[in-house]
């Protein structure tokens, strides 16, 4: 699975839920947390997936459970943060990190597939950070993260659906963080916005291309730093804003793209 790196115990005490935790960012960041000493409640709809990583997890001495979790059921978040509080006695982490992304040009995509995408990226951000705020709010707080993306910023031909749901979830973190500080709860949230990251989701799309070098070759190019992101270093940023250190940051958005968006 994951090399462990050296532990500072940033998050020692704390309890994380993770979705979309079995593959990419949210996998890095199950790692990274676990190390940092949270406790750590694996969540994805890739059952297998999730309790593999959870069984290498407690294979190297750490706390994990998986739970498996359909992010557009508000039952299934309810479950999950409740097995969470069950098991630990508090939440107070939670990383909304379940995502899909598909092309579908504009003039051939269905309402279906418009509506597959918003539930997944969208609704499963909302309902999990409702469910989430639900119980932090009477254990004392705690720090919500949600991926957005670069394309949830600027736009780009084919995914508009994609960067709808994406520019949603940056705009409604920022309102939920806004509503938890006015009736004054100790609930921060945040967004964070990769760039292309080495991920499943991401290297699918060379799958069906005759020339993948070029497509390769092309894409990173965008990024003026001259290369695509690691998923390791988009978990260092989500520890950040996860752990104490970030504990006056709230409704702001926090971009990792190699310059992708700079120029």
């Amino acid at each position: 699975m994951e090399t462990p790196i050296s532990s500072s115990e940033r998050l020692k005490g704390k309890t994380a839920l993770l979705s979309g935790a079995a593959s990419g960012i949210g996998l890095a960041s199950a790692w990274r947390f676990a190390e940092e000493g949270a406790k750590i409640a694996v969540s994805d709809i890739a059952a297998k997936k999730g309790r593999e990583l959870v069984a290498a997890l407690n294979d190297n001495g750490y706390d994990a459970f998986f739970f498996e979790l359909d992010v557009v059921d508000a039952k299934s978040w309810e479950g999950a943060v409740a097995e969470t509080v069950g098991r630990w006695g508090k939440l107070d982490i939670l990383l909304n990190s379940a995502g899909i992304g598909r092309v579908y040009p504009l003039l051939d995509m269905t309402l279906e597939e418009w509506r597959r995408t918003m539930a997944v990226n969208l609704d499963g951000t909302f309902l999990g950070t409702q469910a989430a705020i639900r119980s932090m709010k009477d254990t004392g707080g705690g720090s919500i993260v949600n991926i957005s993306s670069v394309m949830g910023m600027v736009g780009a031909p084919n995914i508009s659906a994609y960067c709808a749901s994406k520019g949603g979830v940056r705009l409604f973190t920022k309102a939920a963080a806004l509503e938890c500080a006015a009736l004054g709860l100790d609930i921060r949230i945040n967004s964070v916005h990769p760039g292309y990251i080495e991920t499943p989701m991401v290297m699918r799309r060379f799958e069906n291309i005759d020339d993948s070098d070029a497509a390769m070759t092309e894409l990173t190019t965008k990024h003026p730093i001259g290369r695509l992101g690691q998923k390791e270093e988009v978990a260092s940023l989500i520890l950040y804003l996860a752990s104490d250190e970030s504990r006056f940051t709230t409704g702001s958005e926090f971009v990792i793209d190699g310059g992708y968006t700079a120029r």
